[in-house]
């Protein structure tokens, strides 16, 4: 899964409680641990949901499946998918905005928690009108919240060189899978077992868990967490809302007519989105690399920071599609038993952070024994590495594709590999690609090029849904083929051209 963290967000501040600890850390990591650890358990929770909903009762539904859904194909719940998550990613920028110019980042965190749990509620109400409402409000109240939280993390220790700085992160880290773990286990059995709308409403439950929480632990946070770094001045504040309401005004009339005329179709929302999702990411790094006031240094690391954009995205279109394409394939072609014991197809949605729990103790085991060698991989190739076992991943997904033509089922055992190997590709770029992105940074975007790494997410996402909506079949195995294609062939891209983009990289190793 996409990472929360954010090592260098914020200017940073001394420990908020020198007493109580929590595994040797500052209390106000427990504090930030359990309100993560619930909002990740809502967040995957209802995302195991998601397209088994949207396509339950639908053409593509499994037969004998529990109804009651919005009976869509699996082509529009796909795009409805990739398009719900891209806006997650993008909305961390103007949540960073809000955290630090408007409320702070703990007012920013409460505030947001209590949208994301309004949500889930909404969702946990029968109909399409309250879907898509909640479905936006958890969309908003996410991105409000993933950056803001990170940055907290930071406040807790005494400056970047705090000895205990990259553990805190490590332990926030396991937090994040833990929640990501337990969801689709548990709000998945509800939801597609007893009733969809009661697993919407458990993981309100668990958001409302982790605002109660963070509310009452509040007192061991940094007092740099309720600061706002640079507030907005009067003037500032006046010219921002009227901006937002014009705007707001402007798409308001605009589907008022769309509708009233009845012409409005899902594609009326959700094309706009998606071509959003694909300009804003290139418009924002176009205005980076165009300003004058850079160096030639960071010009030229900017246009090495390009590559790894690019090759995060093309990453992501493919990786995130385990929570809709392979979801849909778990559900409809996968055996849903082992040794007798029956289980909901969702489980499949707690794989990935399961593999993560395991493997990333490897991964940073061998990556510290490689560097003791002076062998360790640079960015570039873990990148390299990263596309290449993605890619083999969806050749892998071949395999059970063409098994299942005849309308058998396949073993559980072809998904599980298909997920370890996107876990590794993950390992390998995901923590690198923070890193990076906070060395590569110019000094003058420092905060917000951390917001740039989250809209790769946002153009591989929007990409899989402008695909979906366009009529193209992702789960047609020519199509599978074709990404595992152009992810190996960028892997190789990215390998064969290293040393350039090592030395646009500048004094960045």
């Amino acid at each position: 899964m996409a990472s929360s963290l954010t090592k260098g967000a914020a200017k940073q501040g001394n420990p908020a409680d020198g007493g109580k600890t929590f595994f040797g850390h500052p209390r106000g990591l427990a504090t930030l641990f359990m309100t993560e650890m619930w909002e990740r358990f809502s967040f995957y929770g209802m995302r195991a949901l998601l397209v088994l909903y949207l396509i339950s009762g639908g053409p593509d539904s499994k037969d004998g499946s529990q109804g009651g859904g919005l009976e869509m194909t699996e082509a529009n719940a796909v795009a409805i998918y990739s398009v719900y998550l891209a806006m997650v990613y993008l909305l961390a920028m103007p949540g960073g905005w809000f955290g630090d110019r408007v409320w702070g980042p703990r007012k920013t965190v409460a505030i947001a928690a209590g949208i994301i749990m309004a949500g889930h509620l909404l969702l946990a109400v029968p109909g399409q009108l309250p879907f898509f409402g909640g479905l936006a409000l958890v969309a908003f109240g996410s991105g409000l919240l993933k950056a803001n939280i990170s940055t907290m993390v930071g406040h807790l220790y005494d400056g970047p060189e705090d000895p205990r700085r990259d553990g805190g992160f490590t332990v926030f880290y396991i937090g994040i899978n833990i929640g990501g773990f337990a969801a689709p286990l548990v709000i998945g059995t509800v939801g597609q077992e007893v009733n969809w709308h009661l697993g919407f409403a458990i993981a309100a439950l668990g958001m409302a868990l982790g605002l109660i929480q963070f509310l009452l632990g509040t007192r061991h946070l940094s007092p740099l967490s309720s600061q706002v770094p640079t507030p907005l001045a009067t003037e500032e504040r006046k010219t921002w809302l009227r901006k937002g309401l014009i705007w707001t005004v402007i798409a308001a009339a605009f589907y008022t007519v769309v509708t009233v005329t009845g012409h409005f179709t899902l594609n009326w929302a959700l094309v706009p989105i998606t071509i959003l999702g694909l300009i804003i990411p290139i418009a924002v790094l176009v205005r980076i690399k165009r300003d004058k006031e850079l160096t030639d240094l960071e010009q030229t690391k900017v246009s090495g920071y390009i590559w790894f954009f690019v090759a995060a995205a093309v990453f992501w279109m493919i990786f995130d599609q385990g929570g809709s394409t392979l979801s849909a394939f778990a559900e409809t072609k996968t055996a849903d038993s082992v040794f007798g014991i029956r289980f909901p197809s969702s489980w499949f949605q707690s794989v990935n952070s399961a593999w993560v729990m395991a493997l990333a103790p490897v991964f940073a085991w061998m990556w510290l024994a490689l560097a003791r060698r002076n062998r360790e991989p640079n960015t570039t190739v873990k990148f390299a590495m990263a596309l290449v076992l993605t890619g083999a991943s969806f050749f892998v997904f071949v395999i059970p594709m063409s098994m299942a033509n005849d309308g058998s089922t396949v073993s559980p055992g072809w998904l599980l590999s298909i997920y370890m190997l996107q876990t590794m590709g993950e390992l390998c770029l995901s923590p690198v690609g923070l890193s990076v992105t906070t060395k590569m940074a110019p000094q003058k975007y420092a905060s917000q090029m951390l917001g740039v790494w989250f809209l790769a997410v946002t153009a591989g996402d929007c990409t899989t849904g402008l695909l979906s909506i366009g009529g193209v079949d992702l789960s047609g195995e020519g199509v599978i083929a074709l990404e595992a294609t152009l992810a190996v062939l960028a892997g190789f891209a990215i390998w064969m051209y290293r040393k350039k983009v090592v030395k646009m990289m500048g004094d960045v190793h």
